[in-house]
Parts: structure tokens; sequence; C-alpha cells
């Protein structure tokens, strides 16, 4: 089996592969194994997947355990509702929620990967081209060809696999622009960040952060509708000074992160919004992730979704039919979880960027709201879902 694309999901895949007993080889463009981003938020629809590969221990040397979620008014700080997580989430869910830098995710699983004989990892590997016969495929990459009987693209939002076998796709700019950075816990005073993830929901705009590692940063995640900059880019430097001012007038709690961020941290992308696709496999080429579905961030579902996407492949490719109805199968079983996460990112992006009397209303009806959509997305089981 052939992944291209070397991030979450296609770690996760190559992992989920091996467990059922195939071989493996993933390639990866960039020369190491690793990750430019920041926080991410597991919820147990993922964590199941990760904690039956064996993975448990070696994220809870990494990870924060939030006590639960709250949305806060963005100027008075005003807690408009609370879901608890932590034991909660555990008891519910059977699986906990945790807060990982993506950076320490990635080695999570790269250790796996490197720990298991039936896959083979290689960097500074970027698949050029693909070709299919009746019982193979084929991919040059890192200058050299390789033949199996499946690729999966897992290349991420600008999938070369995806753009080689269905063409390029047309994004459109959501009008919003992502701001990220980081701030060193000891910079704060303490009780200003509590144990849980909190989203500040305002006009026009949202602030979320959250710990990592076990409580030494804080990620932040900032949220602003503007025109002028529509570049898509995780590796895009902002100016500290820009964020300060689109989030000027705000609770006296985010001034004080803003101004203890690591500036060398900050990091702004355009958000675009992509349809879902009629289909995402073709022969023996399948996709996974980002590279078939990408999500807005407004359900913090999109590495869980990959993850997913992961375990019901592989299970459905254990099941013995010919590869392609195995992928067939795959596709039909992630296609409406993920185009109803797709859709309710979207709306998230409405609702939390409301004012006036629009934003009284939703503050009363919210917080019912947002437990039924945890239940539908913690609740999900992928390694049930194709078995």
């Amino acid at each position: 089996m052939l992944v291209a694309g070397g991030g979450i999901g296609g770690l996760t895949a190559a992992l989920c592969l091996a467990q059922q007993g195939f071989d493996v080889h993933v390639f990866e463009q960039v020369a190491a194994f690793s990750e430019v981003g920041a926080g991410i938020q597991l919820s147990p629809n993922c964590t199941r997947v990760l904690h039956d590969l064996g993975l448990e221990s070696a994220l809870l040397r990494h990870a924060f355990v939030p006590e639960g979620v709250e949305m806060r008014d963005w100027k008075s700080g005003r807690v408009l509702f609370r879901n608890p997580l932590g034991e909660t989430a555990l008891r519910t869910f059977g699986f906990p929620v945790y807060h990982v830098h993506r950076a320490d995710l990635i080695a999570v699983l790269v250790e796996a990967a490197r720990a298991e004989p039936r896959i083979t990892l290689d960097a500074d590997a970027r698949v050029t081209s693909v070709a299919q016969v009746a019982d193979s495929v084929t991919v040059q990459a890192g200058g050299v060809r390789h033949g199996g009987a499946l690729l999966v693209g897992a290349d991420g939002i600008h999938s070369a696999t995806r753009a080689a076998m269905f063409g390029a796709d047309a994004p459109t700019f959501t009008g919003c622009i992502a701001w990220r950075g980081l701030v060193p816990a000891d910079r704060l005073p303490t009780g200003l960040v509590r144990p849980m993830a909190t989203a500040w929901w305002g006009p026009g705009k949202h602030f979320v952060h959250y710990y990592l590692r076990r409580g030494e940063l804080v990620n932040c995640v900032c949220i602003v509708e503007k025109d002028g900059w529509e570049i898509e880019s995780w590796t895009e430097r902002g100016e500290p000074g820009e964020l300060k001012r689109d989030f000027a007038g705000w609770h006296d709690d985010l001034q004080r992160l803003l101004e203890a961020m690591d500036p060398d941290s900050c990091f702004k992308w355009a958000l675009f919004d992509r349809p879902p696709m009629p289909r995402w496999s073709d022969r023996r080429v399948t996709l996974l992730g980002d590279a078939c579905h990408p999500t807005l961030p407004f359900l913090a579902q999109g590495a869980a979704m990959a993850i997913e996407d992961g375990a019901v492949l592989a299970r459905c490719l254990a099941r013995g039919a010919d590869v392609p109805t195995s992928l067939a199968r795959y596709e039909s079983l992630r296609h409406d979880r993920t185009a109803s996460i797709q859709a309710g990112s979207r709306r998230n992006k409405t609702l939390f960027h409301l004012s006036g009397a629009r934003a009284r209303i939703r503050n009363l009806v919210a917080g019912p709201l947002q437990r039924r959509v945890i239940r539908g997305l913690f609740g999900y089981d992928a390694l049930a879902a194709a078995s």
C-alpha cells in the first residue's frame, strides 16, 4: 500500500493499515516528518482510534486533558454556557479529550510508525505522478518509481493526488482570516486561562484558547472577518501588531494573552471553503482527510475526520474484497459523515460571529444545541463503522 503524505492523516492511515496486516510505504514531500502548526483538539471519536493503535501512554506524555469547554462574551467575559469534558467525557464516550501540540502528535505517530516493521517512511519524496493499470498503481516520488496495490492521497488541502486524479479544485474564500499563536503559560497570571477550551464570541470575530503540553503553553486561534489577504498557508508569518489591532476593545484577559504571545509563533492564513466532493476514489486510488473533505476550523474536527478515515479505510480493505470494491465501501461510509462535519463547521462560522438581538437569542439556545452536537461528534465509532 502506498500513502502520499506523512501528516496526521497519512501516518494514522499507515498505522491502521499495518495493524490490519498490510505493508505500507509513506511518502512525505518535505525533508523531515514534522509539523509547523500549533495546537489541536482530539475528541473521543478520534482518541478511540489512537488508543486502539496503542498510543495512549505516548499521548499522555504530551497532552493536556481539559476539564470542559466554555463560551464567553467578547466584551464582558460572561460565561454564556459551559459543557464538562475531562472525566465526564471519559465516562460518557469511553475515551478522553486531549489538547496536543501538532508537532507532539506527529512525533508520537512517527515513533510508532518507525517501530512497525510493516511501515516504510520516505521523507523528501513528493509524489509527482500517478499511473494505474488493472491490478496495481505506480507513483513517481522523490525521483524514484514505486508500485503497490493501492494509493492513498493523504497529502492535504493542496493535494497533488487529488489534482492528478480529479483535477484542481475551486475553493471559495470565506471572508475570514485565522490567526494562531502560542503563549508560554509562565508569562501569565495564575488563573487567567482556565483548564478548558474557551471560545470568546463577538461580532464578526471569535477567539479560542486552551492549554498544550500538560499546561506549559496556551494555544490561541483567532478568527476575523476581513478582506484583502487571501493566502491559504499554515506557514505564513503574521504581524502581532495587526493581530492586536484586530482584537482591540476585547476583554482584558485577551489583551494580556496577546501581550504575552511569543511573536515568533504568530501566523495567519486565509480560510477557504470547498464543497463535498461527489467522489474521491478511482479504481486503486483514494483520498483521505483534507485532500478530499477539508473542514473549516469551527468544529475542531479536521484532524479527527482524517483519523477516522484511516481506521475505516483499513477495516474496509481488511474484509478481503478487491481494492475497488473496498474503496467504494470506504467512501460510502465516510461521505455523509464528513459532509455533515463540513456543513456544521460552515454554520458555526455564522453562529459564532452574530451581533445584537441575534446574538442574544443564540446565547439562550446555544448550550443545549452544542450538547447535542457534541453527542453526535464524540459518539461516533470508526472502529465499528466498517466491521
